[in-house]
């Protein structure tokens, strides 16, 4: 598959890391978005490396270059994922408001009824952010939050992305074995 992957500035940015790392393991072609936003957060957050993201990804564009293959509807993707989405990102995206590469291919993903995956990552919500997820779902994106789960028994930081990334994986039909699915926790 080829598959568009968008890292905003929310915390979180080692999901995004993490889902293109899986994505590469299984042979899928991945086009990297990383903002501006998403180097700043990352400084901040530990253990979070974009440079492994960065090398990982078969293609790697800059948010600002609209001339990008992934700005055209003419170039087809199978899917696109933006992990983490910032609330900024949400709205630009549910709102028609392509300013960035990454909002232009996610509006391409909605236009051409390819599969778009976003996860918001904010607590709590505004009502705002709320009705920009309904846009959202309402033209056909999976909202996809990294919200905790305890079932599967995570014991570390690891185990808790590899559940946000497994769960990202599951939206776009994919098999993993990155936690324990309800129902086989033990």
């Amino acid at each position: 598959m080829k598959i568009a992957v968008a890292i905003t500035g929310a915390s979180g940015i080692i999901i995004g890391r993490r889902l293109v790392e899986e994505l590469v393991k299984r042979k899928h072609e991945v086009h990297l978005i990383i903002s501006k936003g998403a180097r700043e957060v990352a400084r901040y957050e530990d253990n979070t490396d974009l440079k492994k993201a960065e090398k990982a990804a078969s293609r790697l564009y800059d948010e600002k270059d609209m001339a990008a293959p992934l700005a055209s509807s003419s170039f087809a993707i199978d899917a696109m994922v933006v992990a983490p989405c910032s609330l900024k990102t949400l709205s630009g995206i549910a709102n028609g408001y392509a300013d960035s590469l990454i909002t232009r291919a996610a509006e391409n993903c909605l236009k051409m009824n390819w599969k778009l995956v976003v996860c918001p990552r904010d607590t709590p919500l505004s009502l705002p952010a709320l009705e920009n997820m309904v846009k959202l779902k309402t033209a056909g994106a999976l909202i996809v939050p990294p919200n905790m789960a305890y079932y599967h028994k995570p014991k570390t930081v690891d185990d808790v992305t590899d559940f946000f990334v497994g769960k990202i994986l599951d939206a776009l039909e994919m098999g993993h074995n990155l936690y324990k699915k309800w129902g086989n926790s033990g």
